[in-house]
């Protein structure tokens, strides 16, 4: 987690006092808004699937990278933080016996 702790960190850098950095892909995001980081998501939420599905494995970590990178760059903008995140699993990681029944 402390990489990703040190990335959201400098997001927020980015976010806070970066949005006239010229070169910084972050300070961009936040300057084109929300509806800019959504399409991101989804751009790399389905190269993530088309790297699963192809079985090339470094690929795929290529493209989950950018994946949490974005979905980084989207909880800074929604005020969410990793701590959320991580007490949230925490919780379900606690949870047994809920998988949902079959529709078959």
């Amino acid at each position: 987690m402390e990489v990703i702790n040190r990335l959201y960190e400098t997001i927020n850098d980015r976010k806070t006092h970066g949005t006239d950095i010229e070169n910084s892909y972050t300070a961009y995001l936040f300057k084109q808004g929300l509806d800019k980081m959504l399409k991101k998501v989804g751009e790399e939420s389905s190269e993530v699937i088309i790297a699963a599905k192809n079985q090339n494995n470094d690929e795929l970590i290529l493209e989950l990278s950018d994946l949490i990178y974005h979905l980084l760059v989207l909880m800074s903008q929604a005020g969410i933080t990793p701590d959320d995140i991580e007490r949230e699993l925490t919780v379900r990681e606690q949870k047994t016996g809920n998988k949902k029944p079959s529709l078959d």
